[in-house]
């Protein structure tokens, strides 16, 4: 049996909520929720609060980041400070590892889905076959996403280290898909 991790998940809150619950829901048996929540940050705070309370209340403590990848995830500037930071390694904040799970909303037909609409810092992480993160398709496989978690958490530590050269969002983006 492997260990249940501590995962934090990014992902679109206005759009694939209903993914984040059901992730939890179904898979709660294989890994510990440490999530931000509806409500646990106060509205209004200044963007750079956020980005702190984020780093120092839940990604300092979990060991994977899980980002579920609707059609719009890779626009939310939060997604991408949450990768930003999951790849960083302080003294205070060690890195954790990286998977991304397409959902049902992004691949248009199955097996194919477009590289333009997973979050540009992720991208980046996903090339070659001893990539620092991975990507995979939504699965009801309990077995599988725990797998896929505990696979991570190995990488996290070891070479090749994590592309996170990207400068951060400073807004939301638009558009159907991003491009350098």
């Amino acid at each position: 049996m492997v260990d249940r991790h501590k995962v934090f998940i990014s992902y679109h809150h206005d759009l694939d909520q209903s993914y984040k619950d059901r992730f939890t829901k179904q898979f709660g048996h294989v890994l510990v929720d440490w999530s931000v929540r509806i409500g646990d940050i106060a509205d209004g705070l200044a963007t750079e609060t956020i980005r702190q309370k984020v780093r120092d209340e839940w990604l300092r403590e979990s060991t994977v980041t899980v980002v579920l990848i609707g059609r719009d995830t890779w626009q939310r500037k939060h997604v991408d400070w949450e990768i930003g930071s999951t790849l960083r390694n302080t003294q205070f904040n060690p890195r954790s590892g990286l998977l991304g799970i397409l959902l049902p909303t992004n691949v248009r037909q199955p097996g194919v889905y477009d590289p333009g609409t997973v979050p540009p810092r992720l991208a980046d992480n996903l090339a070659g076959a001893d990539a620092f993160a991975k990507l995979y398709a939504w699965s009801e496989d309990a077995s599988a996403v725990q797998g896929w978690i505990h696979d991570a958490y190995l990488r996290r530590d070891r070479a090749p280290w994590p592309n996170n050269g990207r400068e951060s969002f400073a807004r939301n983006r638009t558009g159907s898909r991003w491009t350098d």
